[in-house]
């Protein structure tokens, strides 16, 4: 079979939250999701001073879904009414399997908010098969030297959170994630098994599939194949997967994605129920 061809390009679009700089290429206008990727926000690149409020993501719920959030710079604390705590630094990951709902809270740490520095945050949302969306949470912290360093081919570094021999996260469902770091002048060829969905997203610079440009901050969608054969003029980063598609009805509100209405009204009486846990103890 033949490698994969880029079919189209969709760029992220500036949704700010608060002084928080913030892109999402997906949902966006024509791509509702990437089966089963279901939502990424791309937070920074930016600089807090000190004295920052940091990130304005308290105590909230989630259900049906997985959160995997890449932190390329600065760093994040994480805790959840599941037990789950820890602060990830920069080049880690924290990957929380929401399953059948829990609460948590992504903020910054107390020595970020008081010395500030760069930051910049992925956090990509994958669903879940309605067998598993009632799964038992869990969450992962994973740190960047937990994570290898693998050379496709000179200069084309490819560092898998999941879904390769020696990540550090077995994914319930298969699903391979990466950051692919392509320095100037190299190509190389991606892994991307024919009949499996791929996720390609370049965070910064340039890179080509095939002849075809995707620009910086822009989601790549391709055609089925084996392999993906990219090249960077310029040099780039790309936050890149690939999985099986799950092919089921997605009804998302909020926080919570299921497949039919009436689970996500249940999610929600759930929550108010405190079937999740109780916030006030992650404020």
């Amino acid at each position: 079979m033949s490698a994969r061809s880029l079919l189209s390009i969709h760029k992220a679009r500036r949704e700010d939250i608060g002084d928080l700089v913030t892109r999402r290429p997906v949902p966006g206008p024509g791509l509702e999701q990437v089966d089963p990727f279901l939502f990424l926000n791309h937070h920074g690149p930016q600089t807090y001073p000190p004295g920052n409020n940091g990130l304005p993501f308290g105590p909230h719920p989630h259900r049906g879904f997985e959160t995997v959030t890449f932190i390329l710079q600065g760093n994040l604390a994480h805790r959840d009414t599941g037990g789950g705590e820890s602060v990830v630094e920069a080049g880690g990951v924290q990957w929380m399997t929401a399953g059948r709902g829990l609460i948590h809270a992504e903020l910054s740490p107390e020595s970020f908010k008081r010395g500030g520095g760069p930051l910049e945050i992925l956090q990509l949302w994958v669903n879940l098969p309605a067998r598993l969306k009632m799964t038992e949470p869990r969450y992962l912290p994973v740190a960047a030297e937990e994570i290898a360093a693998v050379e496709l081919a000179p200069g084309v570094t490819l560092r898998a959170v999941s879904g390769r021999e020696g990540a550090p996260v077995s994914s319930l469902t298969g699903v391979m994630l990466a950051t692919v770091e392509l320095a100037a002048g190299s190509s190389a060829t991606l892994p991307a098994p024919a009949g499996r969905s791929v996720f390609f997203y370049m965070v910064n610079g340039t890179a080509r599939i095939g002849p075809d440009e995707v620009p910086e901050h822009h989601l790549a969608q391709t055609g089925d194949g084996e392999g993906l054969a990219v090249s960077s003029e310029n040099g780039g980063l790309i936050l890149y997967g690939h999985a099986e598609p799950i092919g089921e009805p997605v009804v998302a509100h909020g926080p919570f994605v299921m497949t039919t209405r009436e689970e996500i009204l249940e999610a929600i009486q759930d929550y108010q129920r405190g079937v999740f846990g109780d916030p006030a103890a992650l404020a």
